[in-house]
């Protein structure tokens, strides 16, 4: 494979034009409500009138924009999708094969049985396992599982899951439930409120907090879902306190690895964790971005599929499962986990540094394949999104979360700490100013996703 091109990223880059993304911006802002498909790629929820928000095409670790320009992206990675790279050769040239076979056929594709012997192969715990094609219907999918094999209704949750009825359904009846646990602002409207009483939220590390629900709910509750690491680990005996509880109450233990899964290790993080649920999602990296999600368990749970009725025709397109192969073969041969534990050290240490160098105060939260950086001043929001159009000034696009990709090499970490500390030294002197919004081009996001820690 031929070496990528990689470009100079010491030299400022100011002045990119933007006026086709812009334009495009517009349209998409008449037409289709909430001007994207998802939440965190949405512009204004970086910098509204300076972020691209589009992209013409991307390889490895760049992408470029509609007018050209081209940015290396030390982002969220297609939201943490593309665990290798943009268009990775490798993963590319096995779609390519599958849709010149024949995407969809009346008969069903081998791929996927050969991806259910893998998934199982990396996960010994696992006996059968069913696909989709998103984390939230897979999500959707494993709490469907759980509530036909216990004849229960009740969720309790640690964690994001997705939009779907059953997870937003802890907001019905209630002030803010999923706001104190999560994210703010998400009103149930269009949830059935037959649903209310059905999902309740427990706290990451607080066993206490499930063991509440367990002593309200317990003979209601079909499914614990959780993630199981997300930022800060979890204590001794807090993973196994939950299983233990999911045993002796007879409920469906669920982890949650759509975000988690093939950071660290080629499979689940709950691989290092000593902990095996009964049932585990995946999707995201598992395609590095092509649209594929797996549900894993043990027989005993995944035998209730037969008992409901869980169907999709598109869950059976070949393109998925081919990208999911090749995907999960290349990051087993290369040690993906152990790049991005590397690049992901190198991020942090880059913010950390600058911020000790020009007095700037921040909270970084997450491990390092996933890594988040929060501005600890009055005006965080604002913060974030001038130290983003500083970073863009210097073509790379930066923000409150890096999502390490094994396109990322040591020299793009290398520039991207160069840039972050020219960033963070502007940052310094608009607070000493205190005029850091009148030096803002575009608008800061209104709010802020923010994950258990």
């Amino acid at each position: 494979m031929a070496a990528r091109n990689q470009p100079d990223m010491s030299a400022p880059q100011v002045g990119h034009n933007l006026g086709r993304s812009r334009e495009i911006q517009e349209r998409a802002g008449r037409l289709i409500p909430g001007m994207t498909q998802l939440l965190s790629k949405r512009p204004d929820q970086f910098s509204l009138g300076v972020w691209p928000a589009y992209y013409s095409r991307a390889e490895g670790a760049h992408v470029w924009d509609l007018d050209g320009n081209r940015y290396l992206d030390m982002s969220i990675a297609g939201i943490g999708a593309n665990v290798l790279g943009y268009a990775d050769p490798d993963v590319n040239a096995a779609v390519i094969a599958a849709v010149q076979a024949g995407v969809s056929t009346s008969l069903n594709c081998p791929e996927e049985v050969e991806l259910a012997e893998l998934l199982c192969e990396l996960h010994p715990w696992a006996e059968k396992v069913r696909f989709a094609r998103s984390g939230g219907e897979a999500m959707t999918v494993a709490v469907r599982i759980a509530r036909a094999a216990t004849g229960r209704d009740v969720v309790a949750f640690c964690g994001y899951h997705g939009w779907h009825d059953w997870y937003l359904a802890a907001n019905l009846g209630t002030e803010n439930a999923l706001g104190e646990h999560l994210l703010p602002g998400l009103d149930p409207l269009g949830v059935p409120k037959a649903l209310a009483g059905t999902a309740f939220p427990f706290g990451f590390n607080r066993l206490e907090d499930l063991e509440a629900i367990a002593a309200r709910q317990g003979d209601r509750i079909a499914a614990i879902v959780m993630e199981p690491r997300r930022g800060e680990m979890p204590k001794p005996g807090f993973l196994e306190g939950v299983k233990a509880i999911a045993r002796r109450i007879g409920a469906v233990l669920v982890f949650d690895e759509i975000s988690s899964g093939f950071r660290i290790v080629t499979g689940g993080t709950h691989l290092t964790l000593g902990v095996a649920p009964d049932i585990a999602v995946f999707s995201k990296a598992m395609g590095n971005g092509f649209a594929i999600a797996a549900i894993i368990g043990t027989a005993s749970a995944m035998d209730a599929v037969q008992r409901s009725f869980i169907s999709s025709t598109m869950w059976t397109e070949r393109v998925g499962p081919a990208a999911a192969l090749a995907t999960i073969r290349k990051h087993r041969r290369d040690k993906v986990g152990d790049i991005l534990e590397r690049r992901g050290r190198g991020i942090q240490a880059a913010w950390r540094e600058a911020a000790a160098r020009h007095g700037v105060k921040i909270e970084i939260t997450g491990f390092p394949a996933m890594s988040y950086i929060a501005f600890a001043n009055s005006d965080g929001l604002a913060t974030r999104a001038y130290f983003i159009e500083r970073m863009m000034d210097r073509g790379i696009l930066a923000g409150g979360r890096y999502y390490a990709m094994a396109a990322h090499t040591e020299e793009n970490v290398a520039a991207y700490s160069i840039a972050c500390d020219a960033a963070f030294a502007s940052i310094a002197e608009a607070l000493a100013a205190a005029d850091l919004r009148q030096r803002l081009r575009g608008a800061p996001s209104a709010s802020g996703f923010k994950r258990i820690a």
